[in-house]
Order: C-alpha cells, then sequence, then structure tokens
C-alpha cells in the first residue's frame, strides 16, 4: 500500500502533529509567565520546539515520497554528520585525498548499494574495502605523524555516521512476509522510539533525576532519568505494534534494545565530544547544536534494529 494512503502513517503524522501543537503552546505560555531566571531555559526549550517542526516536515516529505527521498535524507545526514566529526578531529594534509573519497565516493556508493537492494555489498562496503582503502591512500602521502591515529578517527567517522546510519533506510530493503510495501512504517517506527527515548529520558531527569550515570561524561543523565525515558519508549513502542511486523511482546523487546542502544550512542558520542572539549558538535540545529547530537542515538541503534529484523523476520 502507498505511504500516501495508508491510514497507519496518517494516524504516525496525525498525532506527531498534535504532540508538537501542544508542545508549541505550552513552551509559549510557559515563557510568557516565566520568571527571569527561568526565561534562558524555556527560550531554548522553544528553540528546540521551533527545529522540530522543521525537522518533522523534512522526514515527512523524505518518508512519504518514497525508498528515494528517504535514501537521499539519510545520505544528506551522513554527509553533514561526517563533516561535523572531521571538523572535530585533527587530520593532516596527507589526509585530504582520503577525505575526498571518504566523502565523494564511500558516502554516495554506499547510499546506492541501498537504493537498489544490494545487501550483500552494503553490508561489507565500509567495514572491509573502505577501512582497507583508507590507510593505504593516506600511507602513500608519505606522513607518518600520528598516522595510526588519523586512520582510525577516520575510519570510526565513516562507520558511525555513514555506515551504522545508512542501515535506518536500509530497513526498505527487506522482504518481510505479509508486510509487503509497508517497511516505510518500519523505519517510522525506529525514528519515533529512538527519539521518544531521548525526549523522555530529558523530561524524566529534569522532573525526578538525582543520580548521574556518568558525571564525568554527562552530568545530566541521570539514572532516573534513564530508567524513566526506556521504560516509557518500550511501552510507547509495545503499543505501537500494529504499525510493525512484529506481535505486542516483539515490539516491547524490539523497543527495549533500541532505547538501550540509543543511550549508549547518546553517551559514547558525549565522551568523544568532552575529548575534543566542545558542548557540541555544531550549529546546524537550534535549540538542538548539529545534525551529529540530535542522530548520535540513531548510530548505534540502526544498525542493531535492522539486523535483528532481517535475522527473525525474513526468509
Amino acid at each position: 500500500m502507498s505511504p500516501l494512503v495508508d491510514r497507519q502513517i496518517a494516524w504516525f503524522f496525525g498525532g506527531v502533529l498534535a504532540a508538537l501543537v501542544v508542545a508549541t503552546v505550552l513552551g509559549r505560555v510557559l515563557l510568557r509567565r516565566a520568571a527571569p531566571s527561568s526565561r534562558a531555559a524555556l527560550v531554548n526549550l522553544n528553540a528546540r520546539i521551533t527545529a522540530w517542526w522543521a525537522m518533522a516536515a523534512v522526514f515527512a516529505v523524505a518518508v512519504l515520497s518514497g525508498r528515494l527521498g528517504a535514501v537521499v535524507l539519510f545520505a544528506v545526514l551522513s554527509f553533514l554528520a561526517l563533516r561535523e566529526f572531521i571538523t572535530l578531529t585533527p587530520t593532516r594534509r596527507g589526509d585530504h585525498r582520503t577525505l575526498f573519497y571518504a566523502f565523494f565516493v564511500a558516502i554516495p556508493l554506499q547510499y546506492y548499494l541501498v537504493a537498489i537492494n544490494w545487501y550483500g555489498l552494503f553490508s561489507i562496503l565500509i567495514p572491509v574495502y573502505a577501512f582497507l582503502y583508507i590507510p593505504t591512500r593516506s600511507v602513500l602521502s608519505g606522513d607518518t605523524e600520528r598516522f595510526l591515529a588519523r586512520i582510525a578517527e577516520i575510519q570510526w567517522g565513516l562507520m558511525v555516521a555513514v555506515y551504522c546510519v545508512s542501515h535506518a533506510p536500509a530497513l526498505l530493503m527487506l522482504e518481510i512476509p505479509g508486510y509487503e510495501g509497508q517497511n516505510a512504517k518500519l523505519l517510522l517506527y525506529l525514528i519515533l522510539v529512538v527519539e521518544l527515548s531521548d525526549v523522555l529520558q530529558y523530561v524524566w531527569g529534569k522532573l525526578l533525576g538525582r543520580h548521574p550515570i556518568a558525571p564525568g561524561v554527562s552530568p545530566n543523565k541521570t539514572v532516573e532519568g534513564f530508567v524513566g525515558g526506556v521504560l516509557s519508549a518500550t511501552l510507547l513502542g509495545a503499543l505501537l505494534w500494529p504499525m510493525t511486523p512484529f506481535r505486542p511482546w516483539q515490539a516491547a523487546a524490539m523497543s527495549l534494545v533500541v532505547t538501550l542502544l540509543g543511550f549508549a550512542g547518546g553517551l559514547t558520542m558525549s565522551a568523544i565530544k568532552r575529548d575534543r572539549g566542545v558542548k557540541d558538535w555544531g550549529r546546524a540545529i537550534a535549540g538542538h547544536g548539529g545534525v551529529l547530537d540530535r542522530i548520535d542515538s540513531l548510530c548505534f541503534a540502526a544498525p542493531i534494529f535492522f539486523h535483528l529484523t532481517r535475522y527473525f523476520f525474513t526468509p
């Protein structure tokens, strides 16, 4: 069934629209009534909500335009995320040609393989071929200063910002019996659970947070926020089982895995930012930081969700 006429997708976007409207109204009301001491935090909150409107609109257009739209959207996200990662990663002149191939060969080729459903090469292009090509290309420059560190950082950037992220639109290539033509809903499901988990962990942390999980990495992430966010997002993921090929308990299990991995991704990327001495990866999204700040949870959740679905729900 076409995404443009699918009732569940219509309900999905209707729910997102309603949530954004409520959040916008509440944010404006709270800002008008705010005391001077809390005004800055509420200004930031309203900026985040405004950014969510733009991100939701872009994502809706991309998904509803079919596989090509989704592939192009995530290819652009990977390009921007890799640029942010490399910007904060020390490189040298000898890496310039290597980086050219990473941006203008590896990314387009990876997403082209998604677009044409070539799973075999898609799954090994970056972990095998790019893994071997990157040091080979850089060593030809003759620059050996910090060689291992430079190569490892470029490889890790490609893995997390391109390879891992590309597994989200790759959900559209899966052939799930009884679920033909509905894979766009599976992609929406993954994005919703990941993003809701982030938001709910933030909300529960603000309401009840007392005990930091890793204060040296991210002081704002608390045990209470983590538990409340994970359980809430898992419950919502279970309730949304009709839009997936999963049974309710399977949807709950998949949601739990996704939320746990999303937390791990966010914490890992926070550790890298702290190592680099920055708060955000960039300033591309008002109130949210950079693109990588917004998709850090997806980087860890998408590949595992894809492979669990492929292993257990495809022939």
